[in-house]
């Protein structure tokens, strides 16, 4: 299993499952923004020339929230999905496709707003709108939280996804001291081993 991967990227929160599964992978690295990404021979992996890319023995998904649901489906005997019978199967569902659906557009127009572009093309307007839409995505985390240790019942690929989300909103500057759900939410994914390891590599 070989992952295409950067540090501080969506490839963390891939990561970060395989090792939750204990599965073995190998890493090909890049940095974020990285032009070996732009060439023709990594577009031929991901067209869109971006990370996360999972090959598993030929079969290769390039969005991280399949790459969760397909880790969970073919490896986690049980683990880290609820059963589709459960009733949190459905809030399973909901917030593992929230991260994606609504955290992460806004987080990534203010990341190209901040960072990528260059300064004379960057507009203080457009990241502020950004980062307010951002931070906002994270009163309904906030909200379905309250009483709850994780997304969806016990851990599953969910947080994986949307924690991780919720994560680099902290790390971009969203002022979580009036959301004490998501605070404490996010202390205490990061404090579990596989997210630790993954933000290492």
């Amino acid at each position: 299993m070989l992952l295409y991967f950067a540090p501080n990227s969506r490839a963390v929160r891939t990561a970060w499952l395989l090792f939750e599964l204990d599965l073995e992978f190998d890493i090909q690295r890049h940095k974020p923004g990285d032009k070996s990404m732009r060439t023709p021979e990594f577009r031929s992996i991901n067209p869109n020339g971006r990370v996360p890319v999972l090959d598993d023995g030929g079969t290769r998904i390039t969005e991280s929230t399949a790459i969760a649901q397909y880790l969970v489906a073919r490896y986690g005997n049980g683990k880290f999905a609820p059963d589709a019978s459960s009733p949190e199967f459905p809030v399973y569902l909901q917030w593992l496709h929230y991260g994606e659906g609504m955290i992460m557009g806004p987080m990534s127009n203010y990341v190209v707003e901040t960072l990528f572009l260059p300064p004379e093309r960057r507009s203080d307007e457009h990241a502020g709108r950004a980062f307010k839409l951002m931070a906002r995505s994270l009163e309904a985390v906030e909200s379905h939280m309250e009483g709850r240790g994780y997304l969806a019942g016990d851990f599953t690929a969910a947080d994986t996804i949307t924690g991780h989300a919720c994560m680099m909103c902290a790390r971009f500057g969203a002022d979580l001291s009036s959301m004490p759900n998501v605070e404490a939410y996010v202390r205490r994914l990061t404090s579990r081993p596989a997210l630790i390891k993954a933000r290492e590599l």
